[in-house]
């Protein structure tokens, strides 16, 4: 299940009439991981975000669950067994949202890695990781690695190693995560930001936020505040006047999205380029997409954009390494640009910025979690909620057990573990018979919304003159309203970016069929004219910003 946005002045209500233990500010994978492993241990929780949840950088990630082995160069040992660790927990306790991916990595003559050096490096690489036998690394000729990947440079090829990572969703990983909360008793509200902190007797107790699509304000209360707003945490640090010492860094990190009759790669590939860096090319449905970027970036972090420059890093990062393809600018379709909050320390150097997460707490009470990676969010939030337990035990108010989220399924992942989901999309799919899906959508629904998929189907069920009298195709009906009533969409760019992805992997859809998805929110959100306009609007920067660069 999940919550509903028409609902919505229900849970400002709450908001505003209930002092949490924990109000956590930020609704991205790392405020949702906290949410739920603060709910599941027992405690009052309260999350808000300015924005739509995962709306910054995780919705904006390369888009895997992936280990630490970059770490293994600069032999941080215990990085690289943690996130490894961490990585396989992610995909048992949700599926539906990652999947495993072998990967490929080319080693040329002179290039950033020697076979042997690879060769080492993964076996080390899968001990530490406790990498499955069935996924543990595969070192390959020249041969047999043209035979995975055809269209790759041959020149100075001398073979590959062949291991797994994990694809994810990042968007739908986040909002799963978040129901998942939700159904454990946190209160969750997407756009209302925390305009300013409230005091008392110098130590933090509540925040004052604002509906950002109502402009209302209201107060809300707790015991432990916790900033978890990705890259913007130095600005609630700046109201909490703590912003000192250690500071963020962003960089952006572009990635571009080409259709597959242009770029048509069944194996991914993580090669090195002719300046050292390391790009992806995925194939995710009937697309490809490629990056990424890591520039320094000082704007807002609002609405990162994809430049001339990115583009063309990524187009001669193709060319290099796919070269009989010429991939041109006129082949892109869409792309994504995101920032990363890197720490960097006062009077360090810029070299010196580290990518790991660290928590502060400052003379309020602020707890601060900044830094880290999409991989790491479960142990972050482990580490973050621990803290506050040892918090409540040292004041004498309660005691709260410990981490549950080790072997705890987010929303949709109840469907017995990565060995039983195979077995349960088949199950399911025998129920499906009578929604007016075919057998490939109900498989489309089930891989994508796991254990939730039943209430899709019931949807489907009693939903075909309502999606035939909106105009809408069933299968894009039946996500729709799903969204409307169990994950809290607020604006068509919510569902058609953070729901769906659409924008980024199917932006013609986007474009079909927009305006139908409008006109239906806003009949059921009773929206006025000015409101239904400004959405649309939204929707059509979104758009633009998916596909600028292509203008330049």
């Amino acid at each position: 299940m999940g919550f509903s946005n028409i609902k919505r002045s229900d849970y400002i209500e709450k908001l505003r009439n209930t002092t949490f233990e924990v109000l956590v500010i930020g609704g991205g994978i790392t405020g949702a991981g906290i949410a739920l492993d603060a709910a599941a241990r027992g405690m009052k929780v309260g999350l808000i975000d300015m924005q739509d949840f995962a709306a910054g950088t995780s919705s904006r990630s390369t888009k895997l669950v992936h280990g630490g082995l970059r770490y293994l160069k600069q032999l941080q040992v215990g990085v690289v067994a943690e996130v490894g660790k961490e990585r396989a927990i992610v995909y048992e306790n949700g599926p539906h949202v990652t999947t495993p991916e072998w990967m490929l990595l080319p080693i040329y003559k002179g290039g950033t890695f020697g076979k042997y050096s690879t060769s080492i490096g993964l076996r080390v690489y899968d001990f530490l990781a406790g990498v499955k036998k069935q996924e543990r690394r595969i070192m390959l000729s020249a041969v047999e690695t043209l035979e995975k990947a055809p269209l790759i440079k041959k020149q100075g090829l001398i073979g590959g190693g062949y291991y797994v990572e994990y694809r994810t969703d990042d968007a739908r990983l986040t909002i799963e995560v978040m129901k998942e909360a939700f159904r454990f008793g946190a209160c969750i509200l997407n756009y209302a930001k925390a305009q300013s902190l409230q005091y008392e007797n110098g130590k933090l107790i509540g925040v004052q936020a604002k509906d950002m699509l109502t402009e209302e304000e209201f107060p809300v209360y707790a015991k432990k505040i916790i900033n978890a707003t990705g890259p913007w945490v130095d600005m609630i640090r700046k109201m909490d006047k703590s912003n000192k010492g250690k500071f963020l860094q962003l960089t952006k990190g572009v990635h571009l999205v080409i259709d597959q009759s242009r770029f048509p790669l069944k194996q991914a590939v993580y090669f090195d380029t002719p300046d050292g860096r390391m790009v992806f090319a995925i194939p995710r449905d009937s697309k490809t997409y490629v990056g990424t970027t890591d520039t320094m970036y000082d704007e807002s972090p609002l609405k990162p954009k994809i430049n001339e420059e990115d583009s063309e890093y990524i187009l001669n990062a193709i060319q290099y390494m796919f070269p009989t393809l010429n991939i041109t600018k006129d082949d892109i379709e869409s792309g994504w640009a995101g920032v990363r909050p890197l720490i960097k320390q006062e009077g360090k150097s810029a070299s010196e910025i580290s990518r790991k997460d660290e928590i502060w707490i400052s003379n309020s009470g602020l707890i601060t979690i900044a830094g880290g990676k999409l991989t790491g969010y479960r142990k972050m939030a482990e580490n973050v909620v621990d803290l506050v337990a040892k918090q409540f035990v040292s004041e004498n108010y309660k005691y709260f057990d410990k981490c549950l989220t080790y072997k705890l399924p987010i929303s949709g992942g109840h469907v017995g573990g990565s060995l039983g989901f195979l077995s349960y999309i088949n199950e399911q799919k025998q129920q499906g018979n009578d929604t007016g899906l075919s057998e490939q959508e109900l498989t489309v629904l089930l891989t994508k919304y796991g254990s939730n998929a039943p209430i899709l189907f019931e949807i489907a069920r009693k939903s075909a003159d309502e999606a035939k009298e909106a105009g809408i195709p069933l299968i894009l009906f039946v996500q729709l309203k799903y969204a409307i009533e169990h994950e809290m969409i607020c604006t068509p760019t919510d569902f058609f970016n953070r729901r769906t992805s659409l924008i980024l992997f199917d932006i013609q859809s986007v474009k079909k069929w927009k305006n139908e998805v409008a006109a239906y929110m806003a009949k059921s959100f009773s929206w006025s004219e000015q409101l239904t306009t400004n959405f649309q609007q939204e929707l059509e920067d979104e758009l633009y910003c998916a596909t600028m660069f292509m203008k330049n």
